[in-house]
């Protein structure tokens, strides 16, 4: 089992924000709108440097997405920012008419998603957004795992000509992957290569999924895992690759079971390749108030559900 060293402690939003920096100072074409969440989002020093090219909305998500699609009619690329919750839910229809249907060069910069929100409870929590926007056509669904992963995601969606549909978190989680890397669009990462089970994980459950993997190497079970940070595109030729040599799946989300990553994946083999498939996610409840860790337990997607759901997928091998 490869072991990955922490470098920090981040969160991934600010990864946005040190992308959204980036790019500030690289390419004149970006801008960024925001729904009064702009310390939550990091864009602080993105306007520090730019105040030009920022538009403060205010709490009016549905004219944020109007104004992001009119504003990529003049060559700019917009990064429409706030919760998940609000990016989605809220604004569906403006994003399926005014971004989807005509193919805007949007970026839906969504915050504060899944479970791991924490004490804001249920109404502000988002388990379907991955759902929502992977089912709208033409639609690029990426999902990173950690600080650098984000920051260097927030870069490869600027460069990519179309709507993308950013999502990040709250807490701060391990910051494991390298600084200096290439995001690859619709390209699976092998963070340890295994012949026993897949795990495949996305966002925060990929740090969770490399804790598991220890856990299995002492058992006995060697794991492949695979961080599947592009939900759409999705990498087919990894996942089929992966399954074909171990010949059973997890797969790890914070996001509900319908409409996330294992409905990807699953939808897959089922036409290319019937595997035996178990999913660590939220099974059909909305989430509630609660510390990160608590709900994660709670609802049954931290590192021990991992490990059970891979020694229950062998034994179906």
């Amino acid at each position: 089992m490869k072991k990955y060293e922490i470098q920090n402690q981040q969160d991934t939003r600010s990864g946005f924000g040190a992308g959204l920096t980036e790019l500030g100072r690289t390419n004149p074409n970006v801008v960024a709108l925001c729904a009064d969440l702009i310390g939550s989002l990091k864009m602080d020093q993105f306007i520090k440097e730019n105040p030009e090219r920022f538009f403060q909305i205010g709490i009016a998500e549905a004219n944020m997405m109007g104004i992001a699609a009119g504003l990529t009619i003049g060559g700019k690329i917009p990064f429409a920012g706030t919760f998940a919750n609000f990016a989605t839910g809220r604004v569906y229809d403006q994003i399926r008419q005014s971004i989807a249907y005509s193919g805007k060069n949007v970026k839906i910069a969504a915050s504060h998603a899944g479970l791991t929100l924490g004490e804001d409870g249920a109404t502000h929590q988002i388990l379907e957004d991955i759902g929502l926007m992977k089912m709208l056509p033409g639609m690029v669904v990426i999902n990173p795992c950690d600080f650098n992963q984000t920051k260097a995601a927030t870069i490869a969606a600027a460069a990519y000509d179309g709507p993308v549909y950013l999502r990040f978190g709250r807490p701060k989680v391990p910051n494991f992957t390298p600084v200096d890397q290439t995001f690859e669009i619709g390209k699976a990462v092998i963070l340890n290569e295994g012949t026993d089970v897949t795990i495949f994980a996305t966002g925060h459950l990929v740090w969770k999924a490399i804790l598991a993997g220890e856990i299995l190497a002492q058992q006995g079970i060697s794991a492949e895992i695979i961080n599947i940070h592009t939900i759409k595109p999705l990498d087919e030729k990894a996942v089929l690759a992966s399954v074909q040599k171990t010949k059973c799946v997890v797969t790890a989300e914070e996001h509900q079971m319908n409409g996330g990553l294992g409905d990807s994946i699953a939808q897959l083999l089922a036409k290319q390749l019937p595997t035996p498939i178990e999913f660590v996610a939220v099974n059909d409840k909305f989430g509630e108030s609660g510390t990160e860790e608590q709900l994660m337990t709670k609802y049954g997607i931290n590192t021990p559900n991992i490990v059970e759901a891979v020694q229950k997928v062998i034994k179906r091998k």
